[in-house]
């Protein structure tokens, strides 16, 4: 039985996130598992006038190339992607497993990858991923498939009666305080075995409501690069690469960590290798407050995770231009830590966040 409510993703996907109009050159794409997203997204984007392409991705013909394939037939361009960064809107289920073997084949065409970040960055390409609940997902979650659907469905406000009027609320009132955080110079943070300063002035904040990511719900920027002061433990555990750090502290000074550790030896020794990959992954790219209260769970999925209402996160390594953020690495990682119990944020001295939620009184 058709579930509807793939049908009301679809609609919000098409509808709010990329605004599809008549005329539009439309792509929509997914692995060979994603078949029932791929065609409900596309059903819309017809409805809505589209010009609508769509593609599958089949992962298991890519491993095979990549380890059967010629170097010369391994770098052929990329067609699906070279088409997807050339439409006026490219709508894509994500796959959650990302390796690099995978990420060479479908990358391999460096002048498609060119054309894809100008044009989603002067917004010529309106693109929005989104993740499509299966049962790998699921187990990995730690959910039933049934479990995964709703929450999958639920971060999304599919689950309510009109999901763009949440989402349209929800832009709304981030942005005011996107607007009331732009005027911010500094801001002090804490929570459990937490105390950090940073400056954000003249940062940008961006306001993050379903029109890249499905589903959203942060606000971020980048601090400047030397102004971090302090340590903080990070509560839920930090992903990276199949390995799970429990408890992560990072101490920093004038904005590079000093010192670093988790839960358990061996694992710190291996955390330090990825905060050496090069001279910028010491330092903060992005500070946030995840603002999503439909996300209710922790899911290994940076997608759902990073937004959970309550959290605030904050990334090593890049830094968002589009912020002000000038520090650059080859990673950015995030980390997560629930501020619902003991959190507290002040603002140029000011508390405008505490106990997972921010004071709407001083808007």
């Amino acid at each position: 039985m058709k579930d509807q409510r793939l049908e009301k993703l679809a609609r919000v996907l098409v509808e709010y996130s990329t605004g599809v109009k008549p005329g539009d050159n439309v792509c929509v794409s997914g692995e060979d598992s994603a078949i029932p997203f791929i065609k409900e997204v596309a059903k819309q984007a017809i409805l809505a006038g589209g010009n609508v392409k769509w593609f599958v991705d089949m992962p298991e013909l890519d491993e095979f190339l990549l380890k059967n394939g010629r170097p010369e037939q391994i770098e052929q361009p990329n067609y699906r992607f070279g088409e997807c960064a050339r439409a006026d809107v490219w709508i894509s289920a994500l796959s959650s497993i990302d390796g690099d073997t995978l990420k060479r084949r479908r990358l391999a065409n460096s002048e498609n990858r060119k054309i894809y970040n100008t044009r989603s960055g002067n917004g010529e390409l309106r693109w929005c991923g989104t993740q499509f609940p299966l049962n790998g997902d699921a187990q990995y979650a730690g959910m039933s498939l049934d479990e995964y659907e709703d929450f999958v469905y639920g971060a999304g406000f599919i689950d309510r009666d009109d999901p763009v009027a949440e989402w349209k609320k929800m832009s709304e009132y981030q942005q005011k305080w996107a607007d009331r955080l732009n005027k911010v110079s500094e801001l002090e943070i804490f929570s459990e075995n937490t105390h950090i300063t940073l400056s954000v002035k003249d940062r940008k904040w961006i306001n993050c409501c379903g029109n890249e990511n499905f589903p959203d719900g942060e606000i971020f920027t980048s601090p400047v690069e030397d102004s971090v002061n302090g340590y903080i433990t990070f509560s839920y555990p930090a992903l990276m690469n199949g390995n799970e750090f429990k408890n992560v502290r990072l101490e920093f000074e004038n904005g590079k960590i000093i010192k670093a550790s988790c839960d358990d030896e061996q694992m710190t020794q291996k955390l330090l290798t990825y905060i050496d990959t090069d001279e910028g992954s010491r330092f903060l790219g992005e500070v946030a407050f995840g603002t999503n209260y439909g996300i209710k769970r922790f899911s290994r999925n940076i997608l759902f995770d990073e937004k959970i209402g309550g959290t605030m996160h904050m990334a090593l390594g890049a830094g968002f231009p589009e912020a002000g953020g000038k520090n650059d690495s080859a990673i950015h990682w995030d980390m997560i830590n629930d501020m619902t119990k003991c959190g507290r944020v002040l603002a140029d001295g000011v508390v405008i966040y505490e106990n997972g939620r921010f004071k709407d009184e001083l808007l």
